[in-house]
C-alpha cells in the first residue's frame, strides 16, 4: 500500500511576471482580484506586496480621514488661537526684557542718595516689585 502525503507547492514568480501583473493593474486592465483569478495566484497579500515593491503605490488603500465642516473649522480656530497666544507671549517677553534693561540702566546711573529718596516715594507694593526685579538682575 502506497501512502503518499501531499506536498505543499511553493510558487516562485519571475520578476518579469510580477512587473507584467503590476503594469496591467496600474493601467486599469485588471483589478487585483481579477489578476489573482486569471493567473491563479494564491495568497491575499501577494499582489499587494508586488504593488508596494514595483508599483507606483497609488493603488494601495490609504487611510483618509473625513471630517465634518465644524470639526475642521474648530481645529483651525484652535490653531489660530495658539498662534495668537504665542505671538502675545513673545511680545510680553520682549516688553519685559526692555523694562528690565531700563531698570538696569537707571540703577547704574543713579546715586545711592537718589535711590533712597526715590524708594521713599514708592508704595510698599511698588517696593516689593522693585526689590524682586533688582534681586534677579544684580
Amino acid at each position: 500500500m502506497d501512502t503518499k502525503t501531499p506536498t505543499k507547492v511553493n510558487y516562485r514568480y519571475s520578476e518579469a511576471f510580477k512587473l507584467k501583473i503590476v503594469t496591467e493593474i496600474e493601467r486599469g486592465r485588471l483589478t487585483v482580484s481579477e489578476a489573482m483569478h486569471l493567473y491563479e495566484i494564491n495568497g491575499n497579500a501577494t499582489i499587494y506586496n508586488w504593488l508596494r515593491k514595483y508599483g507606483k503605490n497609488h493603488l494601495i488603500n490609504k487611510i483618509v480621514r473625513i471630517e465634518m465642516k465644524d470639526e475642521k473649522s474648530a481645529f483651525k480656530k484652535k490653531e489660530e488661537r495658539i498662534r495668537e497666544l504665542e505671538s502675545a507671549l513673545s511680545s510680553i517677553v520682549l516688553h519685559n526684557m526692555c523694562l528690565q534693561s531700563y531698570v538696569d540702566v537707571v540703577n547704574e546711573n543713579i546715586s545711592e542718595e537718589e535711590k533712597k529718596t526715590s524708594l521713599s516715594r514708592l508704595s510698599p507694593e511698588q517696593r516689593a516689585v522693585l526689590q524682586k526685579l533688582t534681586s534677579k538682575h544684580p
